[in-house]
């Protein structure tokens, strides 16, 4: 059978620009298809204009610690619509490097959106284009509820295009997404108010850093509203009234819908080709990431694994291992270290002390609450939080957590530590860098109660 080309990649974010590049690096003929632009949802919408915005709202504080050390500084002000102007430019930059990346490598691009023919073929406007392999690498897009005037928020799709800050801003989820959100907007100035269905946000991470994080966030002025909800938004002169579970109402600039992201899969034909999805239209995929249709493969969000950029990558990386590259290589989906670049920030990896318990039984914890010596001169009340959950039996640590500043940067080393198997008296072994926060995870001797 005569193929247009061995690979066609349905999306050109992370996982499928890493799949086409490694797969035409093998001697493949790829073609990746996009409707947007490239990058996906990380550079465009995502991690890096994301990480941007953490970046500006932070000079609040520390313009205001500065004194303490010594500096005086004159009026302020910030230009909310400046920063989008060089984010703007950033991220264009970045779009040309993906395309840099793609051309370099021999991959054809394609401007356009795919839908599914068969198994081995896909239409792209009027054409169609058939190929050997096929692999699906759509990412995933904000979920918003059916609440009555749901028409009035926006998502973090839209975030990033702002034309100014609005002065209040209520932010609706418990998730990373909201958590960062919520820390950019009152950083740089907004009135804000967070709002989660739930007893306490970040489900699924360790209990004592929810904790940590709701108490900082509070101390920071965030209007932490939990057991809340929306349950109508109407547009008015002055901007927008929220009302919420109770009857209570909230009056806003802006209202940011941050509930979760679903696989975007809607609209590709997947029925036509015989694909299997699941419950929220995730691609169903084997442990080498095939579909149900042995020519079509699923990598990244699409596939709601676990969906983090890194993720994507290595994800991209075992496919083109695996089909192109003649050696069978299965994402590892243990141990992914990640952070939340909330204010303050979290680092985590491993297990939590809940999943610990329930999965070892008998562990230790080791933690310790303090005050980061920079603010022993400004006086700011904040607290950074290191743990780390150790197996009695094998002295394994199985999980390592921080809330505090760079909590990402030093999570990432603790991270190959972890993935190693480490165990707590090497890590006792270890001497610290004094002083920093980073050692604290060398000189936890004393496990709680």
């Amino acid at each position: 059978m005569t193929y247009d080309f061995d690979l066609l990649v349905i999306g050109a974010g992370s996982a499928g620009t890493r799949a086409s590049r490694l797969s035409a690096d093998f001697g493949a003929r790829v073609a990746v298809v996009e409707e947007r632009k490239l990058g996906g949802t990380c550079v465009n919408v995502g991690c890096i204009p994301k990480k941007l915005f953490v970046f500006a709202a932070h000079y609040g504080e520390d313009f205001d610690d500065s004194a303490a050390y010594g500096w005086e500084l004159g009026p302020r002000r910030f230009d909310f619509a400046r920063l989008r102007k060089h984010k703007d430019v950033e991220i264009s930059r970045l779009n040309g490097v993906y395309a840099k990346v793609l051309d370099d490598a021999g991959v054809t691009r394609i401007d356009g959106r795919a839908r599914f023919v068969d198994p081995h073929t896909v239409a792209i406007g009027e054409g169609q284009i058939r190929a050997e392999h096929i692999l699906i690498a759509t990412g995933s897009w904000p979920s918003l509820p059916a609440t009555p005037g749901i028409e009035h928020a926006i998502t973090s799709n839209e975030v990033f295009h702002l034309d100014a800050l609005p002065e209040r801003v209520v932010v609706v989820g418990g998730g990373y997404i909201a958590v960062e959100f919520a820390g950019i907007f009152h950083g740089m100035g907004a009135a804000t108010t967070q709002l989660y269905r739930g007893d306490l946000f970040l489900r699924g991470f360790d209990g004592d850093v929810r904790r940590t994080l709701a108490a900082e966030m509070k101390k920071r002025g965030v209007d932490l509203r939990f057991r809340s909800d929306v349950t109508q938004i109407r547009k008015t002169g002055s901007g927008l009234r929220i009302t919420l579970t109770g009857g209570a109402e909230l009056e806003a600039d802006a209202i940011l819908y941050a509930t979760g992201r679903h696989p975007n899969t809607q609209g590709l034909g997947l029925e036509a080709a015989g694909v299997a999805t699941g419950k929220d239209g995730e691609v169903l995929v084997d442990e080498y990431s095939r579909s149900s249709v042995p020519s079509v493969w699923a990598i990244g969000d699409v596939t709601d694994r676990i969906n983090l950029t890194p993720v994507a990558l290595h994800e991209g990386t075992c496919f083109a291992r695996t089909v192109f590259g003649k050696t069978p290589t299965k994402p590892d989906h243990r141990d992914v270290p990640t952070a939340v670049f909330s204010t303050p920030s979290i680092g985590t990896v491993g297990l939590t002390e809940e999943e610990a318990r329930e999965c070892h039984g008998d562990v230790l914890v080791f933690k310790e609450s303090f005050q980061p010596l920079r603010h022993t001169l400004t006086g700011r009340d904040e607290q950074t939080l290191v743990k780390i959950v150790v197996d009695r039996e094998t002295d394994r640590v199985l999980g390592a957590h921080m809330v505090g500043p760079e909590a990402g940067e030093i999570i990432q080393g603790l991270g190959v530590a972890v993935k190693c198997r480490v165990t707590k008296a090497q890590l006792d072994a270890t001497l610290g860098i004094h002083p920093t926060t980073a050692e604290e995870f060398v000189t936890l001797r004393q496990p709680v109660a």
